[in-house]
């Protein structure tokens, strides 16, 4: 039986999806308590802006922790908080969850927000991070997440633009090897930012205390004071009305405010928690993410608590805090069922233990599935995470922009058969297609552009924060009736997608269109390679060959093997990808520069090669490893 035949159950909703979604996207609705339920499930009267239930009434809070508690689940846990970079741990339960975010909902009304205005959250992975979403939609402000730590200058673009009331922060972060002063970063933001917050909370860390001005407030004080005893109720809203604003980096340099609405995107990620990650209210989900980042959005906040499941807040790193058995320890303790992190995780705990002996100390016998996303998951990180677990491990691919996967096996529907380096079949109410550059859809195997067919589903985005210009410049002018992801790749004879790496990823070696991804996966598959990035750079004869940067497994020798390794590599590429990728050069680092959500910046990288001076994005983890590599992409 083929692949394509074993789908049928699937392929039906899919297409009922596509043919039908007002009556699919109706049915998805009635998991989520409404004030006014819709009557109109689709505004489609205003294209390309196009609204979901334009006519229901709802509160997100309410449908994330009060409604549980209310159906006499209070004592079950909704938070373990488990911190390993300060020795901390704390379960909060669904009627814990509610008499903390109903208090701080009350604090930020004593403080004059009121509903639409604009919270900007500058917290570390803390409980505070996601009382404080809860407590802004409990009472219909617009919460704006900054990942904790970044700069002044990317958090004063933020401020500027989100025009926050409030800012809640704290006085540090802790990172396994550093204390990171926050409110030094927020004060400088301020000082350059032209709009002034009324007001900024502070969360006073014992790790480093922040010395308060005029403006600041501590969150002790917040949360003990007259308003916050009083409470807050929920306020109605709109399905249409926003319930965060989460930017992403843009090619102006100016940071895209995604604009998330509250309806759509309560349903969404309700339907996508058992249909796509197979969690049922009362199980426990890891999510190893940062609430700054979509994943952390949708997946340590919204959706599980959306079901009624327990979710895991983990201030901590896959190695180093304190081994690589970091995230088998957190599965056994609480019972986790399924969890969701990067490539970039599971490539760091192979690097530390190849042959995953720290796994024999724990038992994961509840543990049913494990989900990657964020960046390309190479086949031989897959199959290694497939080999030490005996759990299948499910790609999936999305966007901060879609909210929700586009692509990823519905395990909660059923598990389909998996194919490495895909990640699998377009989602619900996705209408993917592979468009060439003359708009028109390609054959099955042949690279392209991937787009999405509009309207997009419910959670995606309906447009920027105050720029509906952008919106439409950005992402719907390259081909009129898609949505333009700005990665490439391909869907095979099965229907399976294989997304190759971002658009301007795709090497043009003497016009030959290659991935890099396809390069990476040919390196990846070395049993000395860890991890490895490859870029296109410049070249006078061809226009284009591909650099390749390989980091080693601990306790190979690069000195005494680096010869042999290099050479070995550049015979694999040529076995599997073929001559025409002309790679000659391979450079063995001790370390990849990477954002903190675990992606690779191969663009930054490129220009360096390319003796361009790039700006450093604001989300790189450790810019001292890009500091490392410069002389070596520079030749020098």
């Amino acid at each position: 039986m083929s692949d394509a035949a074993s789908t049928a159950a699937y392929g039906d909703l899919y297409r009922r999806s596509l043919s039908d979604p007002e009556g699919f996207w109706r049915d998805a609705a009635a998991d989520i308590d409404w004030v006014t339920p819709p009557e109109r499930i689709l505004d489609d009267d205003n294209p390309p802006f196009y609204r979901w239930y334009p006519d229901a009434v709802l509160n997100v809070c309410h449908n994330a922790v009060d409604r549980h508690v209310e159906a006499g689940r209070g004592e079950q846990p909704a938070i373990h908080y488990d911190s390993p970079v300060t020795g901390s741990k704390r379960t909060i339960t669904y009627a814990e969850l509610l008499e903390q975010v109903r208090a701080v909902a009350g604090g930020l009304k004593g403080l004059g927000v009121e509903q639409g205005d604009r919270v900007v959250i500058y917290l570390p992975m803390v409980p505070e991070a996601a009382v404080a979403m809860l407590a802004c939609a409990r009472i219909g402000a617009v919460h704006s997440v900054v990942f904790g730590g970044f700069a002044p200058q990317e958090l004063a673009a933020r401020i500027d633009d989100a025009t926050p009331r409030v800012v809640i922060s704290a006085s540090c972060g802790v990172e396994p090897s550093r204390v990171v002063p926050y409110k030094p970063f927020l004060d400088e933001a301020i000082k350059r930012s032209d709009h002034k917050p009324e007001h900024c909370v502070i969360l006073q860390r014992e790790q480093l205390r922040a010395e308060l001005g005029e403006r600041d407030l501590d969150w002790g004080e917040l949360v003990t004071g007259a308003a916050a005893r009083a409470g807050a109720d929920c306020v109605p809203v709109a399905s249409t009305d926003p319930l965060y604003i989460l930017y992403t980096s843009g090619t102006t340099g100016k940071p895209k405010g995604i604009y998330r609405d509250s309806g759509g995107y309560a349903v969404a990620l309700r339907w996508s928690m058992d249909n796509l990650y197979d969690v049922q209210p009362g199980e426990t989900m890891f999510t190893a993410s940062d609430v700054g980042w979509v994943v952390g959005h949708s997946y340590i906040v919204y959706g599980p608590l959306l079901l009624g499941a327990t979710t895991v807040l983990y201030e901590g790193k896959p190695v180093g805090t304190p081994d690589a058995g970091a995230f088998w320890r957190v599965i056994e303790e609480y019972g986790v069922v399924s969890c969701f992190t990067a490539p970039t995780a599971f490539r760091a705990i192979k690097k530390e233990d190849a042959k995953a002996e720290r796994l024999r100390d724990y038992d994961l016998s509840r543990f049913r599935t494990l989900y990657l996303a964020g960046e390309r998951l190479d086949p031989d990180t897959y199959e290694w995470a497939t080999d030490v677990l005996g759990v299948p491990v499910v790609d999936n691919w999305w966007q901060t922009e879609t909210g929700w996967p586009v692509a990823c096996n519905p395990k909660g529907i059923e598990l389909l058969p998996i194919k490495p380096g895909s990640p699998t079949l377009p989602v619900c109410g996705y209408d993917v297609r592979i468009l060439d550059g003359a708009g028109e859809q390609v054959p099955a195997g042949t690279e392209g552009a991937i787009c999405i067919r509009l309207p997009m589903p419910p959670g995606t985005l309906p447009t920027l924060w105050h720029d509906d210009e952008r919106y439409v410049s950005s992402y719907l002018s390259a081909y009129p009736g898609y949505y333009l992801t700005g990665d490439g790749g391909y869907v095979d004879h099965d229907g399976y997608l294989f997304v190759m790496g971002r658009t301007d990823d795709v090497l043009n070696v003497a016009g030959h269109r290659l991935s890099t991804g396809a390069i990476e996966a040919a390196l990846a598959g070395h049993e000395a390679v860890a991890e490895c990035a490859v870029v296109g750079v410049s070249d006078e004869l061809k226009g284009q060959v591909p650099r390749a940067l390989v980091v080693l497994k601990s306790g190979i020798d690069a000195t005494a093997e680096g010869d042999r390794i290099r050479a070995e590599l550049v015979t694999r590429v040529r076995g599997e990808v073929g001559a025409v990728a002309a790679l000659r050069q391979v450079d063995i680092v001790a370390g990849l520069p990477k954002t903190r959500s675990g992606k690779i910046l191969r663009k930054t990288m490129r220009e360096i090669a390319d003796g361009k001076t790039p700006a450093v994005p604001a989300t790189i983890e450790d810019v001292s490893v890009l500091d490392a590599l410069g002389p070596v992409l520079r030749g020098s």
